[in-house]
């Protein structure tokens, strides 16, 4: 084993932003499909009515997903746009003066004030705009804003997920169809919970009883809601 090799680290950073998309869209699509279809049970909704607002659900909630991530992610991406294009105008004006705001960067970070100046300058030389890309605003390849992939991330996570309750709603005999749709929720919301925590090197056991609590709470409300409105009409 050489050298380089010992010690080296496997970090985890550069899967955030598929990662999140992915858990969110797969909880979001089993928390909303087991809780829309175990609300419209609950008020005795027939079959048919059942498995209309399941299917329903699913590709309204794909679309959604998917709109909504592009949208939130694109506005991120145009924040950091327009930073990149007031850092670029500033370098362009004031390159001394740029230099001095990086090395006051570094020495608020614990280096000492003659060795900031030197990273700064000799940083400044190599890539100016990468540097304050990275150093002042924050932004590198791996933070990033990338909408498309956030998009199409959350739709098929959303309607993978989806497909769970949805499943345990058609197979289901109708007396057992609530807690069949309920238990099939809450174990794949506890996998999923544990899987994205060791992708992601988090603890498992803190993911799966978050999700498992409030996915709990959502399918037990529609499930109370469902109860009162199928009792008044």
């Amino acid at each position: 084993m050489s050298n380089d090799t010992i010690g080296a680290e496997h970090h985890r950073s550069h899967r955030a932003g598929w990662l999140r998309a992915a858990v969110l869209g797969a909880n979001d699509g089993i928390v909303s499909i087991a809780s829309l279809t175990i609300g419209v049970a609950a008020a005795g909704g027939t079959h048919g009515a059942l498995t209309t607002a399941g299917f329903a659900g699913w590709v309204a909630g794909a679309m959604s997903m998917a709109t909504g991530e592009y949208i939130s992610v694109s506005s991120q991406r145009d924040i950091e746009h327009a930073d990149v294009t007031l850092e670029r105008e500033a370098l362009a004006r004031n390159q001394a003066g740029e230099t001095r705001e990086l090395a006051k960067i570094y020495e608020g970070r614990g280096v000492e004030p003659g060795v900031a100046r030197l990273v700064a300058e000799q940083l400044m030389a190599h890539d100016d705009l990468g540097a304050h890309m990275r150093d002042e605003l924050g932004i590198t390849e791996i933070t990033t804003a990338q909408p498309f992939q956030a998009a199409w991330t959350s739709a098929l996570a959303f309607t993978a997920g989806a497909a769970l309750p949805l499943v345990a709603m058609l197979i289901a005999a109708r007396s057992y169809r609530i807690p069949a749709i309920a238990a099939v929720a809450l174990l794949s919301l506890v996998g999923l919970g544990v899987a994205g925590a060791r992708v992601g090197g988090a603890s498992a056991t803190r993911a799966a009883a978050r999700v498992a609590f409030w996915s709990s709470l959502a399918m037990a409300l529609t499930y109370v809601i469902g109860r009162l409105v199928g009792t008044s009409i």
